[in-house]
């Protein structure tokens, strides 16, 4: 059974794990992605997701349900936060059950990857000294860690259209601390 929540609330990965699994199901994966205290190098404070909640609901149930097409499990789950996150806070969640855990953590694997590439959510990092800058990530229309092709679609600018803020690389989201 997939299920894909964006939500502004605080994620409660104990939720996830509350599920009983499928009685075939022998391994259960977790994966929590938190805010990290830095980043090349430089001290962070927080940072701050954003993205049109409806769709990137919509692109994370077609991740998650892709998981479960693709590996041998039973369910997939995904949470992702949006908004003002502190440092240690959960950004996002991934839970796989399946009857072995090979598949469990390539399907945990693949969400993770798919999100980091595909889902329309920003991250705007807000360091120490006062600073803050969007995180660059994969460019639209192009394969995670593969060059850009002729043709391929870029963002105009850093982190969501409706809160551009400097100008900066085309960019997209590279959540968590994975």
């Amino acid at each position: 059974m997939a299920v894909a929540v964006i939500t502004s609330e605080p994620l409660r990965v104990e939720d996830l794990l509350g599920e009983a699994p499928a009685p075939s199901d022998g391994a259960r994966v977790v994966f929590v992605g938190v805010v990290r205290d830095h980043a090349e190098g430089r001290p962070v404070r927080g940072m701050r997701y954003e993205g049109y909640e409806p769709m990137a609901a919509e692109v994370l149930r077609a991740i998650v349900e892709e998981a479960e097409e693709r590996h041998d499990v039973g369910a997939v789950s995904a949470l992702h936060r949006l908004g003002e996150l502190e440092i240690g806070e959960a950004s996002v969640a991934i839970l796989v059950s399946g009857p072995h855990r090979d598949d469990a953590y390539r399907a945990s694997r693949y969400v993770i990857e798919e999100i980091k590439r595909r889902l329309p959510v920003w991250k705007h990092e807000h360091f120490a000294d006062g600073s803050a800058r969007w995180v660059p990530g994969t460019p639209l229309g192009s394969q995670a860690g593969a060059p850009l092709a002729a043709g391929d679609a870029t963002l105009s600018a850093d982190g969501p259209p409706a809160t551009r803020e400097a100008p900066g690389p085309a960019t997209r989201e590279v959540p968590g601390g994975g």
